[in-house]
């Protein structure tokens, strides 16, 4: 795999890829910055200024109960960000265990594993984290448990994938003469090799985490009032909506952003670690 640096110089020569990191570092700057970049406390209630329209004091506007838009999405990103980087966190090194066992032992425990993902994978993503929301109670932390339950199937085929694919290869039967366990196989040998296809799935997958979480927080399942979270500014916002438009376009331009630059993020990956590009570098 190239290092850090070589990826990072190969995605900023395209436009895309540059863009997408732009806007992921904004947001991580903005996350950490939140407090310094807000112009109001995102909890205040102002029932003297409720659905003002974007103005010098409130560049994006505020809602029903008088909170300032623009504070209230700075603080979306924080929830954002710990949402992705939890069930990221989570759903990785569960798909690569799953995947690259079921791989390499194969016979009726690969059989086994692979049904249950497959369960798993018959489900919408976002109708199956509503049947867990549903069972453990709605909250933001029910909430990340839920995605991440429905998010590591696809880590785990595309690991198991990778995984017969090396597993008859000169590198791993030349481990197997050395005496090396199954397990030390897995994680010196394998592992590694399947890590570039499931870093790129991984950040593919942050999109449909982000849009996972925003209908959960839609339908009031997710972060509850009065968090800033994107899709809950959302829901509250849908029933003022044809006459304080600013309600829902903010938070829906921020979700649209972040999830793009996600996508693109990932395609750039795909790129810069593909063996094919290793000429044109």
């Amino acid at each position: 795999m190239m290092p850090v640096f070589n990826i990072i110089r190969f995605l900023l020569r395209s436009p895309t890829s540059a863009f997408s990191l732009v806007i992921i570092g904004a947001l991580i700057l903005l996350a950490i910055l939140a407090p310094l970049l807000a112009t109001h406390d995102p909890y205040l209630q102002d029932l003297t200024n409720v659905l003002q329209p974007p103005n010098g004091a409130h560049i994006f506007g505020t809602d029903e109960l008088g909170r300032d838009i623009y504070s209230r999405l700075i603080y979306g990103t924080r929830i954002t960000l710990t949402i992705i980087g939890l069930v990221t966190i989570t759903v990785g090194p569960i798909g690569l265990a799953v995947g690259t066992a079921a791989g390499y032992v194969g016979g009726m425990f690969d059989t086994v594993l692979m049904r249950i993902t497959d369960i798993f994978l018959s489900f919408p993503s976002l109708i199956l984290s509503l049947a867990f929301v549903a069972a453990l109670g709605p909250s933001l932390n029910n909430a990340i448990i839920a995605i991440a339950l429905t998010s590591w199937p696809p880590i785990a085929r595309l690991a198991r994938a990778e995984t017969l694919t090396f597993r008859s290869s000169d590198y791993i039967a030349a481990a197997r003469l050395q005496g090396a366990s199954p397990v030390r196989i897995i994680v010196h040998s394998i592992v590694p090799m399947c890590l570039p296809s499931v870093m790129i799935r991984l950040t593919l997958n942050m999109a449909t985490v982000i849009l996972t979480a925003a209908g959960l927080g839609f339908l009031g399942l997710g972060a509850q009032p009065p968090m800033p979270e994107w899709g809950a500014m959302i829901a509250t916002g849908r029933r003022y909506m044809l006459d304080s438009w600013w309600l829902v376009a903010f938070p829906g331009v921020a979700i649209l952003l972040v999830s793009l630059a996600f996508n693109l993020l990932g395609d750039g990956l795909r790129d810069a670690l593909d063996p094919k590009q290793m000429n044109r570098r």
